[in-house]
């Protein structure tokens, strides 16, 4: 679930009733008052509140309805508390981690050590704390080595139920079920959050064991000074000074120092009475206030931005204000790329107008369906995420001091209507910069026709269809035909031999080579309509390299492929090309390790950067919305900051569309002007399966 404030305040009014039959009690916060304050006054804990009032993490504002569980809650909680004590021994505590505790907070509730909790549970190094674990807590002042017996006991409970992984830079999807024995499908079913994007640092859940590895032979070479330097990352946690800034809050705070509002109180007791500018509050030291994304990978380039500061606008009819907030990224150092943040030369102000289909009306008036909506809706989901990233855009613009104000308006659409018409009536699109949405094709194109006579540019985001020749339109995502044309330009650009090796029920596949790749040769089939593997092997050539390009579903017709051009590596160059994603290629039946020996390549509209920036605008939304950034959320940055950006060039949009290709974290923007009218992106990124099992771009 995704963290939207304005639409979950909604949820919680719907699944508030779920507690009614609870002992509960209703408590209006008056003004001023803190969490913290309130439990003291009903003599409950923090944790207790927010239990029952989730989205008080972020802060309570006057007249805020809470439930406040009955004080016989927290006699509960203490009687188990005892339970817990009997039935441990006298030195030491089998504690259940329970959701949401860390290493701090377990350590501040039984007031020891981060060194002693580690050694009686030495798989924690490792593992690190999950819900669930059964922790051996020593005695103040024991030594940790009388709990070695049991922790060990703990451990292989531990990794009976899991093994985990932590995705490194350039790791697939496809490496990490190969390296553990297990099919892509069956990680994302353990690991539903990784199905559109794999975050690089995020943890998998792994079904089954731990790999083989060379963790001895390697643990064998380790230099001495390394042991003594992976030693030394074992300290128990430092602290330092930091002093409050204006307009800062626990949830503000929480996010910079990755603590509860608990946690933070503990360590400073003076935030019972509320945050204030100017505490000096102690903190672990490690964890700085986040920078802008610009600023941290290219310091430079905040000295030259303009200093004219982004301006607030008034409230929309919608009821969304006007953003005024933002974040960025740097774009690839490929020589044919332009970086836009070192290219500036604009300094009047531009405006910049999205079209993002909320239909808030809609949902205002079915509030009792909200949380349900929210969970099913993908259409809405796709929205929020693409509303996130262009959040995280609009944040960054304003750290660079761009010239440029934004205006966010609901277009209320459907397949066939929107309230665009009606915008233009009030002239709120007439004098636009440019225009990012409405989302569905024929809504971005009505917007076009209507503003065609003021000349501003429309960029539809995330519409794949062919567009309609209108002069002022942007196909920021490349058609299907262009991803295609792609990888057969890159083909031919290494002097290729394309064979195809096409099902007969793939009409459209055979129909669009012969139409446009002249000089693709097709294998032969048999009469049954299986691979006739000796054709296929003499239409590959010894002095050059061997494209096969492959689209069926059938398994068998698959495994023959792979084993005929296996085999044809003995004697000529071969590479096995795919033109869109291929799901038999995912079952158990077909081998990774063949994949990754002939090379696997494949067009895409995105690839998974690990350049500074990228990790950076990752990282950032993380602290941000708490949940990694989805495709979606990622093209909505990438697709308002590219347009910001080319904004502020000393050129129009359709100058820039013209004259420059861009990367942002995810995508490319290469505009070409068609022949027949308006303009589509070409920038498609050619990815292959490296030999060490990581995915690449292709030169």
């Amino acid at each position: 679930m995704k963290y939207y404030s304005t639409l979950l305040s909604l949820v919680f009014l719907v699944t508030c009733s779920a507690f009614s039959q609870e002992k509960v009690v209703k408590y209006t916060v008056t003004g001023g008052e803190t969490i913290n304050q309130i439990a003291v006054k009903f003599k409950v804990t923090p944790y207790d509140i927010y239990a029952l009032n989730p989205d008080a993490r972020n802060g309570v504002k006057p007249n805020t309805v809470l439930l406040i569980p009955a004080s016989g809650g927290k006699a509960v909680a203490k009687s188990e508390a005892t339970v817990a004590k009997t039935q441990s021994n006298s030195k030491e505590i089998v504690h259940e981690v329970q959701p949401k505790e860390t290493f701090w907070s377990i350590e501040n509730k039984y007031g020891i050590s981060d060194e002693a909790l580690k050694a009686a549970n030495p798989f924690l190094e490792k593992d690190g704390v999950q819900t669930g674990q059964k922790l051996v807590i020593p005695a103040k002042g024991a030594a940790p080595k009388t709990a070695s017996a049991s922790a060990k006991t703990v451990k292989s409970t531990a990794q009976e139920k899991y093994v985990y992984h932590d995705v490194l830079p350039k790791e697939t999807k496809f490496g990490i079920a190969n390296k553990y024995g297990i099919s892509v499908a069956e990680l994302e079913k353990r690991n539903p959050e990784i199905v559109q994007n794999l975050p690089i640092g995020y943890r998998l859940t792994i079904k089954g064991t731990a790999p083989k590895t060379d963790a001895a032979p390697i643990a064998n070479t380790v230099k001495p000074q390394e042991t003594k330097k992976a030693e030394t990352s074992k300290k128990v946690v430092s602290y330092m000074e930091y002093q409050v800034k204006p307009k800062e809050t626990f949830y503000s705070l929480g996010r910079t120092f990755h603590l509860s509002q608990e946690e933070l109180t503990a360590l400073n007791p003076a935030l019972s009475e509320g945050v204030k500018e100017g505490m000096v509050l102690k903190v672990p030291t490690g964890y700085l206030a986040p920078q802008p994304i610009i600023q941290q990978a290219q310091p430079q380039l905040v000295e030259k931005t303009v200093e004219k500061p982004i301006e607030k606008a008034a409230d929309t009819p919608s009821g969304i204000k006007i953003v005024d907030k933002v974040k960025s990224e740097t774009v690839s150092a490929d020589p044919e790329v332009v970086e836009l943040t070192k290219k500036r030369g604009q300094t009047d102000r531009q405006k910049v107008v999205l079209l993002l289909p909320f239909n808030l009306a809609k949902l205002q008036s079915d509030t009792t369906s909200m949380a349900t909506k929210i969970k099913n809706d993908k259409f809405l989901n796709m929205t929020l995420d693409f509303y996130s990233g262009a959040m995280m855009a609009i944040d960054s613009a304003k750290t660079l001091k761009l010239p440029i104000d934004v205006a966010i308006y609901d277009s209320q659409e459907t397949k066939t209507s929107s309230n665009i018409s009606s915008l233009i009536a009030q002239n709120k699109l007439q004098n636009a910069s440019a225009i990012i949405g409405p989302f569905y094709q024929n809504n971005a194109e009505a917007t076009a026709n209507m503003l065609r006579a003021d000349s501003v540019p429309v960029i539809s985001p995330l519409s794949k269809d062919a567009a309609n020749p209108i002069d002022n339109l942007y196909q920021a995502i490349p058609s299907n035909d262009v991803i295609r044309n792609a990888v057969f330009d890159y083909m031919r650009a290494k002097n290729g031999n394309i064979v195809a090796v096409v099902d007969k029920k793939k009409e459209s596949v055979i129909n669009y080579i012969k139409q446009n790749q002249k000089g693709v040769v097709f294998a032969a089939l048999t009469e049954t309509g299986g691979l006739d593997v000796a054709n296929l092997k003499s239409l590959l050539l010894p002095n050059r390299m061997n494209y096969v390009v492959m689209e069926t579903g059938n398994t068998a017709m698959v495994k023959n492929t792979i084993k005929a051009l296996l085999d044809s590596q003995k004697t000529c160059q071969v590479q096995l090309v795919i033109l869109e994603p291929n799901s038999t290629l995912d079952t158990d039946e077909i081998s990774f390790d063949n994949l990754i020996k002939l090379k696997l390549m494949y067009p895409s509209i995105t690839r998974e950067s690990d350049e500074a920036g990228a990790l950076i605008f990752k990282k950032a939304y993380r602290l941000k919305n708490k949940v990694n950034p989805s495709t979606y959320a990622t093209k909505g940055f990438d697709v308002t900051f590219d347009t910001m950006m080319r904004l502020v060039q000393g050129k129009t949009y359709q100058e820039t569309a013209d004259l420059m290709t861009t990367e942002q974290v995810d995508n490319k923007f290469q505009y070409y002007k068609k022949e027949d009218g308006g303009h589509a992106n070409k920038g498609v990124y050619i990815l292959y399966y490296d030999t060490d099992l990581t995915l690449k771009a292709a030169n």
